[in-house]
This record gives structure tokens, C-alpha cells and sequence, in this order.
């Protein structure tokens, strides 16, 4: 049985004169949050749609759950569109029972589950009231509520924090967490890159139509370190520059000398924590990995044709 419970292979997409998508392969594994990243235009939206089967590939194939896709896999999957797509003058409730029946739930548990979801997000009192009537903010958490009523074992979520205060944003990355924990399989495509480090456990990074990064977000970031380290020494010590590293910046804080340093030689990190500790009571020292958004620009800077 494969670990990914979505493959997409070789996929080629072109409309008119323009290619959306030039042999793009990802590789989703099961019960992960996988970032689908990009810029504007690169192809993000439509390979979403092609793994929604809203639109087919000019060629390649995607797999879902090990299997090549089949029609009756969309009733699996739970799509939040970055462009939502609610009905304004229907009543909340009586739509996401019909959205939950599109979906093969019966209409008693249907309102069962969405009960229980509106009393989570405290939304209880919208149940009669039209959409049009609620702020943007409270229409986002009504679309959430529908897109995982079904509980599908693939979740695509584009830009689910758009439109969110800082503190629903936090509550939805909660329940992104709590559905993955649950065992769902999560696509999340956002520009928000402080947000990929907190959820994600992949990224796929699409620019120009390709494919121009792949892998563990952990894996991602250790592939772009620039061999640069925090260190703190206690107050009385003083770092001195030498010829095994040079210091980038320096500060007191917390009664403690922190300083920013770079490797000058191939040394091992326990070589240089030895060498530095040499004389200095060392309080502590850590890597310094570059930001997703450090990692998302230059890439995409580096990757143009």
C-alpha cells in the first residue's frame, strides 16, 4: 500500500496559449498537512482543480488513496475554495443541510454534525439568519463547517485564513491540527508562510508551472541553512572573532551576551561549541534555519525563466 494518498504524475494543463501546468508531479502523504505554495498565476488553482476533477489534465494522471481517480472520489474530498461560494439569501442552517446532503450525508445527521460544529464555533445563533447577514468572518467559519461536515479523508484548503481576526485564524489552525490528528489528509495552499512552518509537514512549491521544490518542511529549511548559529555566553564572558567563524551581530538580553555567528571553515558543530566553549561558559546554542518566506522568495527569485 502506498504512503501518499495523493499522487499527481506528470500532469500537463494548457489553456489557449498559455501552459497553467508543465509536468508537475506531487506526492501527498497520508494523514500529513502538505503546503502547496507559490506565486499569483504559477498553477497552484489549477491543479486543485484537477484533484477536485473540475477540470481534467491534458495528460498525466493523479492517484487518490492508491488508486487511479475515479468520478465517486470527489464525494472523499473536502474543497474550501479561496473564492467562497455560499448562497447570500438562503438561511444558513437550511444551506448547509442541503451542501451536507450533496455530500451523502441524510439530513438527520447532517443537522446533527452541524450542530455540534456550530456550538464548537459559537455560531449557533446565525442558524436562521440569511448569509448576506453575517460578517465575513462568521460566512468563512459557516464554509469551514460544510467543506469538513462529511468527514472526507482529503481536505484542500486555499487561503482558509483570509478574512480572519488573529484570533479565529488561531482557532482554525486548531482544528486544521485536530483534523490531521484525526488521520485526515490535508492540502493547504496559502501565501502565508509563517503559517506553513506552524502546520505543514510538506510543501510543494510551484513557480512558472513546474515543480521548483519538494519535500519535509524540516528537510526543506536544513537544505538552505547558511551554516549560522545563535549562541549565549554568560554575562561576564565575550566572544572574540577568529578564524573559525566570524560574528554577525551581538546583544545583551536576559543578562546575557547573544551572539549571532557564521562558520568560516568545515568544522562539525560540535567542534565549534567545543572551541567556543573553551574559556566561556556557553548558556546556549542553536542553528539558525532560514523562514519559509526567507525560503519561498528565493527560490521563486531563483527559478524565474
Amino acid at each position: 500500500m502506498s504512503e501518499f494518498f495523493l499522487e499527481a504524475h506528470n500532469i500537463v494543463k494548457s489553456y489557449a496559449n498559455h501552459t497553467a501546468l508543465n509536468g508537475v508531479s506531487i506526492n501527498v502523504p497520508k494523514g500529513k498537512v502538505f503546503g502547496l505554495l507559490g506565486p499569483n498565476g504559477a498553477g497552484k488553482t489549477t491543479l486543485i482543480r484537477i484533484i477536485n476533477r473540475i477540470t481534467a489534465p491534458d495528460s498525466g494522471e493523479v492517484y487518490f488513496d492508491g488508486h487511479l481517480s475515479q468520478p465517486d472520489d470527489i464525494y472523499s474530498i473536502g474543497y474550501l475554495p479561496e473564492e467562497r461560494g455560499l448562497y447570500k439569501k438562503m438561511k444558513v442552517g437550511e444551506q448547509a443541510i442541503y451542501l451536507a446532503q450533496l455530500k451523502g450525508l441524510d439530513k438527520r445527521e447532517a443537522t446533527k454534525r452541524l450542530k455540534e460544529w456550530f456550538d464548537k464555533f459559537e455560531i449557533t445563533q446565525w442558524w436562521d439568519k440569511k448569509l448576506e447577514e453575517l460578517s465575513k468572518g462568521m460566512q468563512q467559519k459557516v464554509q469551514f463547517v460544510i467543506t469538513v461536515l462529511h468527514k472526507p479523508q482529503l481536505l484542500i484548503f486555499d487561503e482558509p485564513f483570509s478574512g480572519f481576526d488573529p484570533v479565529n485564524a488561531e482557532l482554525l489552525k486548531r482544528e486544521i491540527l485536530e483534523l490531521k490528528n484525526q488521520g485526515h489528509t490535508i492540502i493547504f495552499s496559502t501565501h502565508n508562510m509563517s503559517s506553513v512552518e506552524e502546520i505543514c509537514d510538506n510543501i510543494a512549491l510551484i513557480n512558472h508551472s513546474q515543480v521548483v521544490l519538494q519535500g519535509e518542511v524540516n528537510e526543506v529549511r536544513s537544505q538552505f541553512k547558511s551554516n549560522t548559529y545563535r549562541l549565549g555566553l554568560h554575562m561576564e564572558d565575550k566572544l572574540a572573532e577568529n578564524s573559525m567563524f566570524e560574528i554577525l551581530s551581538s546583544e545583551i538580553k536576559g543578562g546575557e551576551h547573544i551572539y549571532t555567528i557564521k562558520k568560516t571553515n568545515e568544522m562539525s558543530n560540535s567542534q565549534l561549541l567545543t572551541a567556543i566553549a573553551t574559556g566561556n561558559e556557553v548558556t546556549s546554542f542553536s542553528e539558525c534555519l532560514p523562514s519559509m518566506n526567507e525560503i519561498f522568495i528565493r527560490t521563486v527569485e531563483n527559478s524565474k525563466p
